[in-house]
């Protein structure tokens, strides 16, 4: 598919928490099956999130915890495959350089292990599981 031009900006969890939960739920909750105990960490508030617009319409989110760990990427399944998740992803890598982060670090889905690489990101660790998802940890360095 050919990419479409989103725009990307940062987001409040007390301001745009609708559109953020309602991705997360989408993509997560319904079509990956995870708990939903385990999606509503309680870690938002104290996140910086991002969602990527498609005119009115949000269509994906990240979040950026303690400055270096990027988390709960989501880009809903209609709009997969256009260059919004790389979109969402550099916003969060810039930010966190800008802030003086010397890495950030994640938990990628071993199906997305080759995106995140394309984007920088080195595998290190054993595969493990998160809510029923084999997951890998990856790093980059700022």
């Amino acid at each position: 598919m050919a990419e479409v031009d989103v725009r990307v900006a940062p987001a409040t969890w007390a301001g745009e928490r609708a559109h953020i939960e309602r991705i997360r739920r989408g993509v997560f909750i319904e079509e990956q099956a995870v708990p939903e105990e385990l999606e509503w960490d309680g870690e938002d508030e104290k996140a910086l999130h991002w969602l990527a617009w498609l005119g009115d319409e949000a269509i994906g989110t990240v979040r950026l915890r303690a400055g270096d760990h990027i988390g709960r990427m989501a880009v809903l399944r209609e709009h997969r495959g256009r260059g919004i998740g790389r979109r969402l992803l550099d916003a969060a890598v810039v930010h966190a350089r800008a802030a003086g982060a010397p890495e950030v670090h994640l938990h990628a889905q071993v199906h997305a292990l080759e995106f995140y690489a394309r984007a920088g990101f080195v595998a290190e660790g054993p595969v493990f599981d998160d809510a029923g998802i084999p997951h890998r940890t990856m790093r980059r360095f700022l």
